[in-house]
């Protein structure tokens, strides 16, 4: 069952990771890295602190556990643990990935920028639940399918992830409603 599961991935992986076309790999290349997106991050600070002022450091204290228990989950065990190749490491179907900039680590079950991604846009969702939080969802599934455009990470990793990004949220949501309610009433209407 695992193996079949397995080929599946492969098989899924190439079919998207073969949909690349020449125009379009700078601006999947763009929207992979990870500095493009320090003004959405700095701007979503902005209005944490607008709207909490003095009381914004508790959202800050959750964006750093929800990053911490997403990062860490996928990137420090999961990666670890499972040892799954990226797909332009495997050598079965190395030369057959249509890479967009280098490899990277040697290891990519689970998603990193999927569990990162997903965590912040879903953690936005369960605290706003407006347009704003939709739009985060949408950033965070193209964001991961670039991770399989660039040639890095599977179908499989890209999913595992995004359910750790998502479990973190969830947890950081609970904490935060649990020990700061009253900063949640301030919140809402924040964008």
């Amino acid at each position: 069952m695992l193996e079949t599961l397995i080929e599946l991935d492969k098989e899924l992986f190439l079919f998207l990771n073969g949909l690349h076309a020449d125009w379009l790999d700078p601006i999947m290349l763009f929207i992979t890295e990870r500095n493009p997106w320090i003004p959405l991050y700095a701007l979503i600070l902005f209005f944490v602190i607008r709207r909490l002022r003095w009381q914004s450091w508790s959202m800050m204290l959750a964006f750093a556990l929800l990053i911490t228990l997403a990062d860490q989950a996928s990137s420090g065990f999961f990666k670890p643990f499972f040892e799954r190749l990226r797909p332009c490491h495997e050598p079965g179907i190395q030369d057959l990935v249509h890479m967009v900039k280098g490899c990277g680590g040697q290891y990519g079950f689970a998603s990193s920028h999927a569990s990162n991604t997903f965590a912040l846009a879903f953690f936005l969702w369960f605290i706003y639940r407006n347009i704003y939080a939709k739009i985060m969802i949408g950033w965070a599934i193209v964001v991961s399918y670039s991770r399989i455009y660039v040639g890095v990470h599977y179908p499989g990793d890209i999913i595992m992830g995004a359910i750790l990004g998502v479990l973190a949220a969830w947890i950081t949501y609970q904490l935060y409603k649990r020990i700061f309610p009253n900063h949640l009433e301030k919140i809402h209407g924040i964008v």
